[in-house]
């Protein structure tokens, strides 16, 4: 997990941006999969939902330190 935010905080406030909606439409294509029974790997629902976590608090971290 360290390893990940590591990866993020290399990323520029576009990149992040970028991948945060990514993982939204994944989001919500998974959402769809598992609402008509299609979901096979329940747990990326989480992972997913992790990483757009550690984006947002990412991206709070950097707006505060700024202002």
């Amino acid at each position: 997990m360290a390893r990940k935010a590591e990866d993020l905080r290399q990323k520029t406030d576009d990149e992040l941006g970028d991948q945060l909606l990514d993982l939204k439409k994944e989001q919500f294509n998974l959402r769809f999969q598992a609402a008509s029974g299609q979901l096979e790997n329940t747990a990326r629902v989480r992972e997913v939902r992790r990483d757009i976590a550690r984006i947002k608090t990412m991206l709070g971290e950097r707006q505060a330190s700024a202002s």
